[in-house]
């Protein structure tokens, strides 16, 4: 009798892929089917969060282990542009904006969040196009957008860019964060990573198309397979990666075909090469520095770059994180939260001392939120 998976069942957009009859099946079947090792690393932190929240790794064999990385665009920033963006936003009549949680993460010596509370101008916002608005309401003031995030959030980056050209607003400045997937894949293999499979983020995929991901599979010989973020999107891809193995096959699979296709949206890809291009090296948290792995505004767009415009008064040197935390191994597959010896202790939601424990994607939130005794089955 053949398998039915989540795809043959009738499909209502929220329950189905959260109904626990679903995922048992698909427990039972992975089970059933699983005759060796795996450790498979999910890159997005969305996945880390499913797989906790839903107690995914409760209901897979004891063989099948996930392994945590680096797809949490937060926790990969390293403390020298965190102290950049501190800078800028003690500049004289600016405002400091930026997304999600990267207000909370430390510097140096403060964040974001301690210098607001000390009376500067720092907004989080819901949406990059939010800019514009606080732009024309405070015409003389600079707006400084500190932007951050993988392939999925580049395209708004882009779009803002193109309406401060097409408006001209000469208010808005531009520090680019944006960071690339594959090559912090590629640095994670390169250095022997025990690594049998991915889960490959889908929102990224969204963009960029699931093609992306071919050449890891050609050259590392490591199945990737594109989910999507609900636990029975999480539970059919782990069964694919187990067939893939049973089979013999090391392919690109797509689980999330509802919005992921091979070529990706073309004209987002169009507008982010419009305007950006690859820096030479980024320096990740905890993966050092990547050559090629992320981007930054063109040379002709240098009067929008506030890395340029502010050169002066952002210093380039690197900071190493605290002693103590270990949220370098977490982000490379490692070591688990619990492993760290300030995990739940000194280190909380409330007062991290890592990236991993400020962002709400981060593995040790994760850990923190959804079962911080939680402790690997095997042991």
């Amino acid at each position: 009798m053949r398998w039915k998976g989540i795809w043959d069942l009738p499909i209502d957009l929220i329950d189905s892929f959260k109904n626990p009859e679903h995922i048992k099946a698909l427990s039972f079947q992975i089970k059933k089917e699983a005759k060796r090792k795996l450790n498979i690393m999910e890159i997005c932190g969305g996945h880390t969060h499913t797989i906790m929240k839903y107690g995914l790794t409760q209901l897979l064999p004891l063989q099948i282990e996930f392994v945590h990385g680096p797809g949490c665009p937060v926790c990969i920033m390293p403390k020298e542009r965190i102290n950049e963006a501190i800078e800028l936003a003690k500049q004289p009549n600016t405002i400091l904006v930026t997304l999600g949680d990267m207000i909370r993460v430390p510097g140096s010596k403060t964040s974001l969040q301690d210098l607001r509370a000390e009376g500067y101008d720092i907004r989080a916002l819901y949406s990059p196009l939010d800019t514009l608005k606080i732009a024309k309401e405070n015409p003389d003031k600079t707006v400084i957008f500190f932007a951050i995030g993988f392939e999925t959030t580049t395209p708004m980056s882009a779009v803002l860019v193109e309406k401060v050209l097409q408006e001209g607003i000469k208010n808005i400045l531009f520090h680019i964060n944006h960071v690339l997937v594959p090559p912090s894949i590629h640095a994670i293999m390169k250095e022997g990573a025990d690594i049998d499979a991915f889960l490959g983020p889908s929102h990224v995929s969204v963009i960029t198309g699931y093609d992306i991901f071919t050449p890891i599979t050609e050259l590392y010989k490591t199945p990737v397979v594109v989910s999507g973020f609900e636990p029975s999107d999480v539970m059919e891809s782990v069964l694919r990666i187990v067939r893939q193995f049973n089979e013999g096959r090391r392919e690109v699979e797509n689980e999330y075909s509802r919005a992921v296709s091979k070529e990706g949206s073309i004209k987002a890809q169009k507008l982010i090469e419009k305007y950006f291009e690859l820096r030479d090296s980024f320096r990740w948290r905890g993966l050092g520095d990547i050559p090629k792995s992320a981007l930054k505004l063109k040379d002709e767009f240098a009067e929008l770059d506030a890395e340029a415009v502010f050169a002066s008064k952002l210093s380039k040197k690197p900071v190493d994180d605290h002693k103590l935390c270990i949220c370098a191994d977490i982000l490379k597959g490692r070591a688990k939260p619990f492993e760290c010896k300030i995990f739940a202790k000194a280190c909380t939601p409330k007062t991290p001392t890592g990236s991993c424990m400020v962002s709400s994607e981060g593995a040790c939130a994760a850990y923190f939120k959804y079962g911080k005794f939680l402790r690997n089955q095997s042991e």
